[in-house]
């Protein structure tokens, strides 16, 4: 029990808080009593109606049915049923990298991850290795190569070009004692809607008559463009769950050949979380070497059986008509491809200049602020001069509508001189000219 002087302080010490709250609310609330409720809440507190409208190059949209599969109570993966199921899981990702004689491997992380593993399970320190920058994410990736301890050769390309094969070519031409272990390609630069050609890569690489290991960053590609491990003989491939393969961020995927698992056994750049010989002791029993994350095991079972029933070149086929609608509405703004050529044009999204004088930035802001559009700002050497629309993954042509309309009005809002439906028009007349009935619905 309180004594009495104890009560009187407690009651005391109550009336001052009290006190505070009140003159903080004082100032909080303006004094016109007309003033509506939310003029006094948090930014960002305020959910408006409808659904956020996502269209960044990831992470992407997430369907129902992968939602849904994840939705799972807390499980022991130590159980038996886990091995069976993560064994199938496994075999499930060899679809996504389209190979057969790969080896997958599953982490928790990020694409970033799957980055190290493909260093570190396959280089030593001081190894040469040659790689393009042309874009963030290539420079991200070659800032790594160059704190691990690597001997790196960077061929610079403009931001809106792709890996120049004939250079690349040319340098392990002359490299006549083989000292270059591994070339590195992002296949998708996500910052200038950029695609190499990966295919082309290794036929370099052949033409040189170099043995270098061919390691290709695939996280916003893979699952949505064509690639092909076994075919274009790839090495390491990496890829990550929030890009085309419509999950929550927080899964690497990487697939490494026979060559890389044998490069594996000298590799000396230090690694523990990503060595791929602890998955290699386990994966086989279905087992992992720490705790996986059930719920985005189960999402990406999901996950691939819808690739699978829409079958792949289905899904390159649905991504390059979502990426034409959307060029199209380019075009019909008046605005330029930040990627000029068609070559290098890439499927996954597409990244538009505007005109100097407007900053990009405000048109995001504007898509966000007013009509719950998120898309994507310029990134390091282009920010404030694009911005980015991303088609990625779970997405349809009616979804793409949203963004291109939101798009429109937030340029016009942002003071460009774009004519309402200039835009969204061709993208319409494109999506309707060549689309097909759904499988398994009929025309009434």
């Amino acid at each position: 029990m309180l004594s009495h002087v104890a009560k009187a302080r407690q009651a005391q010490k109550l009336a001052g808080l009290l006190q505070q709250c009140t003159r903080g609310l004082a100032h909080a609330i303006p004094s016109d009593a007309d003033t509506p409720l939310q003029a006094v809440q948090a930014d960002y507190s305020y959910t408006p109606a409808g659904r956020n409208h996502l269209f960044v190059p990831g992470p992407v949209n997430i369907h129902d049915r992968v939602l849904r599969a994840m939705n799972v109570p807390g499980q022991n993966h130590r159980d038996p049923w886990f091995a069976a199921f993560f064994k199938d899981v496994l075999a499930d990702s060899k679809y996504v990298f389209q190979t057969q004689a790969g080896t997958p491997f599953i982490f928790s992380g990020t694409g970033t991850g799957g980055w190290e593993a493909a260093l570190t399970n396959t280089l030593s320190p001081g190894d040469k290795i040659v790689t393009f920058r042309y874009g963030q994410f290539s420079h991200l990736w070659i800032d790594m190569m160059q704190r691990m301890g690597l001997d790196v050769t960077v061929i610079d390309r403009p931001w809106g070009e792709g890996a120049d094969e004939a250079i690349l070519q040319d340098i392990l031409a002359k490299d006549k004692d083989k000292k270059i272990k591994a070339v590195a390609v992002v296949h998708n630069e996500t910052t200038t809607g950029v695609t190499s050609d990966i295919k082309g890569v290794r036929a370099a690489m052949d033409a040189a008559s170099h043995p270098a290991l061919l390691l290709v960053d695939g996280v916003s590609s893979i699952g949505a463009l064509e690639f092909k491990f076994d075919e274009w003989r790839v090495d390491v491939a990496v890829t990550g769950s929030q890009k085309a393969l419509s999950l929550p961020t927080g899964l690497a995927l990487v697939c490494a050949s026979d060559k890389a698992l044998d490069h594996m056994k000298t590799a000396k750049l230090p690694r523990c979380y990503y060595d791929f010989a602890d998955q290699l002791k386990t994966n086989p029993a279905g087992s992992t070497p720490y705790t996986p994350s059930l719920s985005m095991l189960y999402g990406l079972k999901e996950s691939i059986a819808m690739l699978k029933a829409e079958g792949m070149d289905n899904v390159v086929a649905r991504h390059h008509r979502l990426a034409e609608g959307t060029r199209k509405a380019v075009e019909g703004w008046g605005l330029e491809l930040l990627c000029a050529h068609p070559r290098w044009r890439s499927d996954s999204l597409t990244v538009i200049k505007t005109p100097q004088g407007i900053d990009s930035n405000k048109i995001v802001k504007h898509a966000y602020s007013r009509y719950n559009l998120s898309i994507g700002i310029g990134l390091s050497q282009v920010n404030g001069k694009v911005f980015r629309i991303g088609h990625l993954g779970n997405m349809d042509e009616l979804m793409m509508c949203s963004a291109i309309s939101g798009a429109e009005m937030a340029m016009i809002d942002s003071g460009m001189k774009i004519k309402p439906g200039s835009g969204i028009g061709p993208a319409i007349q494109y999506w309707q000219e060549t689309a097909k009935v759904i499988p398994t619905r009929e025309v009434v």
